[in-house]
């Protein structure tokens, strides 16, 4: 499935995990892996002419720093990575760079210590997700990626039958046992206010999971059907707890634009509480 994968490091804790995530996926994928790091451009005083130069250097020295220690570990892992250093806005680098090597995936970290700070992903990650035409794995730090359980979030979209599919290659070349999720996202006090607008919700999210059944069946692809009821990031994220999921799949709901830049709350959401990586995949 992923012939090439780029790894986006920046000497962070959360880089490295990623990293070594990346790293265990490519082993079983056996594909290569180019890691990158981007150095942001200058935007100080243009006056300083004489020291502009030694301010590149300055600049571009931890990240020169972070490329060294990523290539140390995984050449400690037994896995050779071909290194690049550039200098540019990075989200939009990173996805360049993507293109320009072939990327079937990008895989970068997550920073923050806890949920409260891992929900607010950073201009990079969600800019690059939102750029991007390719898959994007996204590593929450001491998260470990695992193939042997593998939930997908779907709701009928075409975003989330992108995610469908790619869940569909993991089920076949991996035989992932594979659960596929619909969320009704119904307030518990709706059934008060609205009960024909509850069930409409429930009703609408039944569908979709029927879709996915046909998806499913026609693709040949074993997998379980779950239909609940609640926040839809609440509940994709404590489902892979409760399964120990080893990677959860869903789409971004991007389109072109300004709205791929605009992520789905719950793709996001969904990022920030997650026990282990999140791909969020392109449309087929």
């Amino acid at each position: 499935m992923f012939e090439r994968i780029l790894v986006a490091v920046d000497g962070s804790d959360s880089a490295i995990s990623a990293l070594r995530q990346a790293l265990s996926l490519a082993r079983s994928e056996k594909s290569t892996v180019h890691v990158l790091a981007v150095v942001p451009p200058y935007e100080g005083d243009l006056r300083l002419v004489g020291v502009r130069g030694h301010v590149r250097d300055v600049m571009k020295e931890p990240f020169e720093k972070a490329l060294a220690e990523a290539v140390a570990v995984a050449d400690s892992l037994g896995f050779p990575v071909k290194p690049i250093l550039v200098e540019g806005e990075p989200p939009q680098t990173i996805v360049d760079l993507a293109d320009a090597h072939g990327a079937d995936l990008i895989v970068a970290g997550v920073r923050g210590q806890n949920p409260a700070e891992r929900l607010l992903l950073g201009s990079m990650v969600s800019r690059v997700i939102g750029y991007s035409r390719t898959h994007v794995m996204v590593c929450p730090r001491n998260s470990e990626i695992g193939l042997a359980k593998v939930i997908v979030a779907f709701d009928g979209s075409e975003s989330a039958t992108g995610a469908l599919s790619l869940a569909f290659d993991f089920a076949r070349e991996y035989g992932s046992d594979l659960d596929v999720l619909s969320v009704a996202d119904v307030p518990s006090h709706l059934y008060g206010v609205s009960p024909a607008a509850a069930s409409d919700l429930v009703e609408k999210a039944r569908r979709s999971l029927e879709k996915a059944e046909r998806h499913a069946a026609d693709n040949d692809v074993s997998a379980g059907f779950l239909l609940l009821e609640g926040d839809p990031s609440d509940i994709v994220v404590e489902t892979a707890r409760q399964k120990n999921a080893g990677l959860i799949i869903m789409g971004s709901h991007g389109r072109t634009g300004i709205r791929r830049l605009l992520m789905g709350s719950v793709t996001e959401r969904v990022i920030g509480h997650s026990p282990c990586p999140v791909i969020v995949a392109r449309a087929y």
